[in-house]
C-alpha cells in the first residue's frame, strides 16, 4: 500500500480538505494521507511547483501525490495522472507537473475520459477515487486512455558562464527568505574551473564575498547567504524578513561574479 500526499490551494478554514480526504479513505480506510500544504496561493502554479518539487523525492517510490491547485482556471484543464521518477501525481494538466523534473513522465493518463463526470468539486468526485485506486495498487493504465503529452511550462533559466552565474528569486517563503534558482552544483563547477578564485554575490544594493554554512554565522539583523537543503542559494536575515528589509521580491535578480 502506497503513501498518499495532499497539496492544495483550499486553505484550512473550510471543509474542503476534509471532504477530499474522506473520499480517498472510502477506497481504503487504512491509507496514510500526509498533508504537504493547503496554503498554496490560489492558482499559483509557481508556488505549488516549488513546494512539491522540494519535497516529493523525500517520500518513498510509488507514493501518490494529489495536487489540487488551480482547479478553477478560466481555461479548463484535463485532469491527469502521471508517473514520474517512480512517483504518481494526480491533478489538473496546468503545467505544474512539467516543472517538477527534467525527466519525462513514463505515463500520462486522462483520468476523466472513460466515464466522464461533471462536478463542481473535481478533487473530491474525480481525483480522490483515482488517488485511492493508485495507492491500492491499481495499474495507472487501467484508469483511462494514455495521452502523448501534457502541458509544459518553462521556469526561469540560469545564465552560467566562467565569469558569472545570473539567476532570480523564485520563492519568498513565509519567513521572508529569498530562495533563488542558483544551484550549488553549478556554483561548485564554476569555482573548480576558476581554481577557487574569489567571487562576489550581488543582490539589490548588497554585495558579499562569502557564502555561509548556517544562519547562525551572522548576528541578529544581518543577512546570510547559503545553499539550503535543496541545493538552492538562499538569502535571509537572521531574525528578520529579508524580502522586506532588502527590498527584494519574486523575480529579483541575483548574480554571482567570479574573478578570472
Amino acid at each position: 500500500m502506497a503513501l498518499v500526499t495532499f497539496m492544495s490551494d483550499f486553505g484550512t478554514e473550510d471543509h474542503y480538505v476534509a471532504a477530499v480526504k474522506a473520499a480517498i479513505l472510502k477506497g481504503n480506510q487504512s491509507l496514510n494521507i500526509i498533508d504537504i500544504s493547503h496554503s498554496i496561493y490560489p492558482s499559483d502554479i509557481g508556488h505549488a511547483s516549488y513546494v512539491l518539487k522540494s519535497v516529493f523525492r523525500d517520500f518513498p517510490a510509488n507514493t501518490v501525490h494529489l495536487c489540487a491547485v488551480d482547479l478553477n482556471s478560466r481555461e479548463p484543464n484535463k485532469l491527469i495522472a502521471i508517473k514520474l521518477e517512480e512517483h504518481y501525481f494526480v491533478g489538473p494538466d496546468s503545467g505544474l507537473f512539467s516543472l517538477l523534473s527534467t525527466q519525462r513522465p513514463t505515463a500520462i493518463i486522462d483520468i476523466n475520459a472513460l466515464k466522464p463526470i461533471e462536478s463542481t468539486f473535481d478533487a473530491k468526485d474525480i481525483m480522490a477515487p483515482v488517488v485511492s485506486g493508485l495507492a491500492n495498487g491499481k495499474n495507472i493504465h487501467e484508469i483511462g486512455p494514455a495521452l502523448q503529452e501534457m502541458k509544459v511550462l518553462y521556469s526561469r533559466q540560469l545564465k552560467v558562464t566562467k565569469r558569472e552565474i545570473s539567476g532570480n528569486v523564485i520563492r519568498v517563503d513565509s519567513y521572508g527568505n529569498l530562495i533563488t534558482n542558483i544551484v550549488q552544483t553549478e556554483f561548485d563547477t564554476i569555482m573548480k574551473i576558476n581554481g577557487n578564485k574569489p567571487f562576489e554575490v550581488g543582490f539589490g544594493r548588497e554585495k558579499s564575498r562569502r557564502i555561509h554554512k548556517t544562519y547562525n554565522e551572522v548576528e541578529s539583523g544581518e543577512f546570510y547567504i547559503f545553499f539550503n537543503s535543496n541545493g538552492y542559494l538562499q538569502i535571509g536575515i537572521n531574525k528578520g524578513n529579508a524580502s522586506e528589509l532588502l527590498g527584494l521580491a519574486l523575480d529579483s535578480p541575483v548574480v554571482i561574479n567570479f574573478e578570472i
